[in-house]
């Protein structure tokens, strides 16, 4: 049992993190289909649907330390919170992504013909959504770096490699993680049929695309 659920707040960290380095994987791929909506209007919707459930993993690992910092909890207490400027920013990091993807799955569901104003909400959501991101992740590249073992030498990555699959809880972390990644597909491919509305009509495309 300790092997799933053990780990403290250096598992959380690293399930926080390595949710993360997902994400932003995820999101080159939606920032590529951007550039060419028009034939990659699929593939946005799909890995945007897939986004959810790491997304939603990282809102509750990092929701997680939030409350057991402010709880009191002795252990969080003694590692502390993050940089002043990170734990500000955090709710618009949040409220952005609520923006984005609740929008974004309505405009799904209502098509190009009712996209008014969703539409303009998700982009101007998505762009804030980037900004706040960007920040965020760029507060954490120290944090990425020591548990990749980036730009180290190798045997600081080998000790990195060694935290990631042995240390107490990463057997339960992986499966959380697979979990995630795995909820989001599956949605994704459920909700395939409502992609119709948006990829039948290429007059709406450009719409979408002009605005």
């Amino acid at each position: 049992m300790r092997a799933l659920t053990a780990g403290g707040t250096d598992g959380n960290e690293q399930l926080t993190t390595i949710t993360g380095v997902v994400l932003i994987a995820l999101l080159a791929v939606i920032g590529l289909t951007i550039l060419r909506i028009h034939q990659l209007i699929s593939v946005h919707l799909f890995v945007g649907l897939m986004l959810i459930g790491p997304v939603a993993l990282k809102l509750a690992s990092t929701g997680y330390r939030f409350l057991r910092y402010y709880s009191g909890d002795r252990v969080y207490r003694t590692k502390g919170p993050p940089e002043t400027w990170l734990r500000l920013l955090a709710p618009l990091v949040v409220l952005t992504t609520v923006i984005v993807f609740v929008t974004g799955v309505l405009l799904m569901f209502a098509g190009p013909a009712h996209r008014n104003p969703l539409l303009e909400l998700h982009k101007v959501g998505f762009i804030a959504w980037i900004a706040f991101t960007g920040l965020h992740v760029l507060g954490h590249l120290p944090t990425v770096g020591r548990l990749f073992g980036i730009d180290a030498s190798a045997g600081a990555r080998r000790r990195a490699t060694i935290e990631l699959t042995n240390t107490p809880g990463a057997a339960g972390r992986w499966i959380v993680l697979a979990g995630a990644i795995v909820a989001g597909l599956v949605l994704a491919i459920v909700l395939l049929p409502h992609f119709h509305l948006w990829t039948s009509d290429r007059a709406f495309l450009h719409h979408f695309h002009d605005g």
